[in-house]
């Protein structure tokens, strides 16, 4: 699942977003209102996660703003504040889901599961596909001309990745940010193994090849060699 994080406060941001990835997620941040709404409104996510209170932006106004441009986004409010009338404008304002602090990650957990699952009824939004491969982001299912593909957590999310930037050059730059979130280079074969191991699980037994390696660029996923 691919989660926009936005919470002013960087040590509870880190300490959730930590939390979501080990869950297996993909998780962006922003810690400031106007940089949340800029993410939520240029990008697509499965599910925000927002808190109440932020600077530059009141968390309940970016709420308004994406309801009004017709962003169905699921969105779970994060708030200290755990009055009856507080959670009331939460979700009058279009909020789909409200947790007070302090909480527990396995509850918020939960609760995003829920929200993408009350979403994935509503629509295939969450399901990418390139040729006869498939990738359902909410049932975290994969699969090539209907055969089931199992995957870790992290080729998962590598995946997802790439299918979001289809038929695009990605760099190891990219997907360091994109998948691992380092914003340096650890200098080690982490993404050579795992796209190697990822090339055997989606191509090997296919007369197509679908991940190719763009010699001194990076790496790109397309029905074209």
């Amino acid at each position: 699942m691919k989660i926009l994080l936005v919470e002013d406060d960087r040590r509870a941001s880190e300490y959730l977003a930590k939390g979501l990835r080990e869950l297996g997620h993909a998780v962006e941040q922003a810690f400031d209102g106007e940089a949340g709404l800029k993410a939520a409104a240029n990008a697509s996510y499965d599910v925000l996660v927002l808190d109440r209170m932020l600077p530059k932006l009141d968390g309940l106004e970016i709420v308004t703003r994406l309801r009004g441009a017709g962003s169905g986004v699921p969105i779970l409010i994060l708030s200290a504040l755990d009055e009856v009338d507080e959670r009331v404008q939460g979700l009058r304002a279009g909020g789909d889901d409200y947790l007070a602090k302090p909480y527990h990650l396995e509850e918020l957990a939960a609760r995003l599961d829920a929200l993408a699952r009350r979403q994935g009824e509503a629509g295939p939004a969450g399901k990418l596909r390139l040729a006869d491969l498939e990738l359902d982001a909410r049932a975290r299912k994969v699969t090539r001309a209907g055969r089931k593909i199992e995957l870790t957590a992290r080729e998962f999310q590598l995946l997802e990745f790439l299918m979001r930037h289809a038929g695009q050059v990605v760099t190891r730059t990219m997907i360091l940010e994109g998948v691992w979130d380092y914003h340096f280079d650890p200098k080690t074969n982490v993404i050579d193994v795992h796209v190697s191991r990822l090339r055997q699980a989606i191509d090997k037994g296919f007369e197509r090849q679908l991940l190719h390696t763009v010699r001194g660029s990076g790496y790109t996923l397309t029905e074209d060699p």
